[in-house]
């Protein structure tokens, strides 16, 4: 079994995911951010992987493929 690391290193989890909106890409990202913050603890940083956008009867859908990352305890 490891033991408990007493340093200063931290280590953590990034997670991917989409977030999607009908107004801009940064509302895109707002969205995946906050939602991921509703559910997971201690986020530390985002980075906007990509960049997309749908088409739907002539209505543009932007897209945002985030990574976000919290601290593991």
């Amino acid at each position: 079994m490891a033991k408990k690391n007493d340093s200063k290193d931290r280590i953590y989890k990034k997670i991917e995911l989409v977030g999607s909106s009908s107004k801009s890409f940064e509302s895109a990202i707002e969205s995946a951010v906050q939602r991921a913050g509703e559910t997971l603890r201690g986020l530390s940083w985002f980075e906007v992987k990509e960049l997309r956008g749908a088409i739907r009867e002539g209505r543009i859908e932007y897209q945002a493929v985030v990574s976000v990352s919290f601290e593991l305890k």
